[in-house]
């Protein structure tokens, strides 16, 4: 079926539905460490479902043959409430919901890949299947999609009938907010999102990341952040061999990076740990090795750090996610900002990120932390989001950061200043962490909203001070006419 005519169905679409397993996930059986069958789901088709609710009021509903646990516990994570598991005849299943839902078959879509889903695609307006679908499915699907099962078909088909649907157009009117997949909501009118930047200052031991959280969340932090390298990439091959100094005696430099470097075990203790302090947490991957890693964990975001602003493979496999994205701006030109940027908005017009002021010297001087970009970017790119990522050992110029409209921040966070490694010198200490998020939260408040009044504190002053008093004013407070 040709372009046109799949963009004519897919505009009559109100429902689309999926099979599971071939589709959601790649049909394979993973099993944890009690024995139990498990499957693995892609974020980024759990992200398109929010997506085809948002920008084409569209719902999903999920028919599988299959009836497994997890394939309920994610439709329940994901607002799904059509979901039939365990469905021998699935053409059966399609008939009595559209009597229920009151619409025709042209009205919705489904994407399967099996001999099951034959008889299913023949009753509804539009079809799609996955690139490893069975070669019966290929012929009768109106369009193959180039993704596998499990690894984004379903985000793929759904953006091709988000991208044809009129209620799309409602995106232009950015409000220039993004919802993280938590649902919290960093924006303008929002109060400042503060993230505590762990990054490496872990070194390398699980025990105090978890005393930099707990020191995070006493200080009332939004989010920590951490940074995640795969050190056969990100060192090069001729620095692998260099003898370094370091707290575990005299070791080359590849060894040490390894050293220092999270793993599975660490990062799903982590994710569990923040999830029961009630605290964000997301990283900065250095490599798209490290996105593919990180894609275990549901967090919030992905930060691009700035030595990685021109990292178009990289910027590419993370908007693959579909999450949020922050972009830090440090050692950048606006030329390069401005080329990230497009890179994004012709990947996906609305993709959900923000852009961090910064500038990359550890620590920064004050004279180079340049606090009025913050205004230009947000001038030269209305409706996004911009915030500040700060290197300065001192507190006031990141609360300055948010008088000039910075919607978030971050700041290096260590437990001791003076500890080994090369980011603590540049970080604020847990004393004053709890200050810094004070202050912004002071600032925020007597910011008001701009409306000037007359307020009942000033009203005694008046009274007092003041020979002539506006009559608008005795209305306020009648007492005053007793004057």
């Amino acid at each position: 079926m040709n372009k046109e005519m799949i963009k004519v169905k897919a505009k009559q679409i109100q429902l689309l539905l999926t099979d599971c397993d071939g589709v959601l996930t790649d049909a394979g059986v993973y099993y944890n460490e009690q024995g139990e069958a498990m499957k693995k789901f892609n974020l980024r088709d759990g992200m398109a479902v929010n997506r085809l609710r948002q920008f084409a009021g569209i719902e999903t509903g999920i028919i599988s043959g299959e009836d497994s646990p997890s394939l309920f516990k994610r439709a329940e994570k994901l607002n799904i409430v059509e979901v039939h598991g365990g469905i021998k005849d699935k053409a059966a299943l399609l008939k009595s919901m559209l009597e229920r839902f009151e619409i025709s078959g042209e009205n919705v879509a489904y994407i399967g890949d099996d001999h099951n889903d034959l008889e299913i695609m023949k009753l509804v307006g539009l079809t799609a299947c996955p690139a490893d679908a069975l070669h019966a499915v290929k012929e009768q699907a109106d369009y193959i999609c180039s993704h596998m099962g499990g690894h984004g078909c379903f985000r793929e088909f759904a953006e091709l009938i988000i991208d044809a649907n009129t209620a799309r157009s409602t995106v232009v009117n950015y409000k220039g907010e993004v919802t993280l997949n938590n649902g919290r909501i960093i924006g303008q009118d929002q109060p400042c999102y503060i993230i505590a930047e762990i990054g490496i200052n872990h070194n390398g031991s699980l025990d105090i990341a978890k005393q930099l959280i707990d020191e995070a969340v006493a200080a009332k932090a939004c989010a920590v952040k951490f940074q995640k390298r795969t050190p056969e990439i990100c060192v090069p091959k001729d620095q692998w061999e260099v003898m370094r100094d370091t707290p575990w005696g005299r070791m080359t430099y590849i060894d040490y990076k390894r050293k220092t470097e999270f793993g599975v075990e660490e990062y799903a203790a982590i994710d569990q740990y923040c999830k029961e302090k009630g605290i964000d947490w997301f990283v900065s991957p250095w490599d798209v090795d490290s996105v593919d890693f990180m894609e275990k964990f549901d967090t919030v975001m992905y930060k691009l750090a700035s030595a990685c602003l021109t990292d178009f493979d990289l910027i590419k496999k993370i908007l693959l996610t579909g999450k949020p994205l922050m972009l830090s701006t440090g050692m950048s030109t606006i030329k390069e900002i401005e080329d990230a940027v497009a890179l994004i908005k012709s990947y996906d017009e609305s993709y959900p990120f923000f852009i961090a002021h910064s500038t990359s010297a550890y620590p920064c001087k004050l004279e180079e932390l340049n606090l009025k970009m913050i205004p230009t970017l947000m001038k030269k790119f209305p409706g996004i989001p911009v915030g500040y990522s700060g290197h300065e050992t001192g507190l006031s110029t990141t609360v300055a950061a948010v008088t000039l409209g910075a919607t978030f921040v971050e700041r290096h966070f260590t437990l001791d200043r003076a500890m080994w490694g090369s980011d603590h010198a540049a970080s604020v200490e847990p004393q004053g962490f709890h200050r810094l998020v004070r202050d912004i939260r002071d600032v925020e408040t007597a910011a008001g909203d701009g409306i000037k009044k007359v307020y009942e504190s000033e009203m005694g002053p008046m009274k007092r001070l003041r020979v002539n008093i506006n009559p608008i004013q005795t209305e306020i407070n009648p007492a005053l006419e007793m004057a």
